[in-house]
Parts: C-alpha cells; sequence; structure tokens
C-alpha cells in the first residue's frame, strides 16, 4: 500500500510540475512577445537584440508548452530536450532583458520559466 501512495505522489508532483512549467511558459511567452512589440524596430543594435530576443523567447516558450500539453505523444527524452532548450533560452533572454531599461517584467518572467523547465526536468531524471 505504501508504494501505491508513493507512486500517487510522485504523479501528482510530476503533473503539478508540468502544469507549473506550462503556465510559466506561457507567461514568459506572453512577457517576451509585449517586450518584443515595444522595442522600435528601427531602434539601435541593442534594441533590435532585444527585440529578437523576445520573440525568440516567445516562441521556444509557446512551442514548450504546446509539448507539454500533449498527453503521452511525445517521447520523454523529446520533452527533456525541448525543457532544456527552454530553459537556456530563457537563461539568455533574461541576461539581454537585463541590460534594457523597463525589461525587468520579462527578465523575471524568463527566469521564472527557466527555473520552472529546471524543477520539472529534474523530475523526468
Amino acid at each position: 500500500m505504501t508504494s501505491t501512495t508513493t507512486s500517487q505522489q510522485e504523479l501528482f508532483r510530476f503533473l503539478e510540475d508540468r502544469f507549473a512549467c506550462a503556465q510559466a511558459c506561457t507567461e514568459c511567452a506572453r512577457a517576451c512577445a509585449l517586450r518584443a512589440s515595444l522595442v522600435d524596430p528601427d531602434g539601435t543594435e541593442n534594441q533590435e537584440l532585444v527585440r529578437r530576443r523576445g520573440i525568440m523567447c516567445a516562441e521556444v516558450c509557446d512551442a514548450t508548452c504546446r509539448v507539454l500539453s500533449e498527453q503521452n505523444q511525445v517521447d520523454e527524452s523529446a520533452i527533456r530536450a525541448q525543457l532544456e532548450w527552454c530553459r537556456q533560452v530563457c537563461l539568455e533572454s533574461a541576461h539581454v532583458f537585463d541590460g534594457h531599461p523597463g525589461a525587468e517584467e520579462s527578465a523575471r518572467a524568463c527566469r521564472d520559466c527557466a527555473r520552472a523547465c529546471g524543477e520539472f526536468l529534474a523530475t523526468l531524471r
């Protein structure tokens, strides 16, 4: 009976982490898309980097959320690869946003998403 309870707890933790990760990815995608839309397309090279990074991060987070919403149609190694890619892109994006005034919320969303991806990755190992 203990093993059933333990396996149920592990399943609940897995599902909670998966949901939290998907939710963080959605929030990050929204924040990064918003950040990209606020940057002047004819701005400086640094502004262009922020705009491109925001678009890329939003797309990666959106794709990760879609992978996480697929019920058992994606194998675990593909999920791991997607989570690691998302985590890395989010960390790189947060670093770029750190140097841009007004992008603090986007940087925070990126770091939250990277942390959620890392926590979910830990449940897969």
